[in-house]
């Protein structure tokens, strides 16, 4: 069963969009053309995901998720405890 979760991620500014969450990765995905390939379909498969940790952007709550590569993205996230329920939920935490 598929989750969307509204986010902006924070890179070179904020970036709005959402994720949709599915049994198998959490995927950023965002409208804007401007902005690099990377960043407008963001898959991060759960297998690859090391942990969460919680902080702030422009006092605004985060949630930055660490790759296990030693990438991170930090996302604003909008109803953040349900996001992090549902990683929980898959073991991620």
């Amino acid at each position: 069963m598929k989750k969307t979760f509204v986010v902006s991620l924070c890179v070179n500014g904020i970036l709005g969009g959402w994720i949709i969450a599915d049994d198998q990765a959490i995927t950023f995905k965002t409208g804007k053309f401007t902005v690099s390939q990377k960043y407008r379909h963001l898959e991060m498969r759960y297998s690859d995901i090391q942990d969460i940790s919680t902080g702030s952007f422009l006092l605004l709550p985060t949630i930055t998720v660490n790759m296990k590569n030693g990438d991170s993205f930090k996302y604003i996230v909008y109803n953040s405890s349900r996001f992090i329920a549902f990683l929980n939920s898959k073991g991620i935490g």
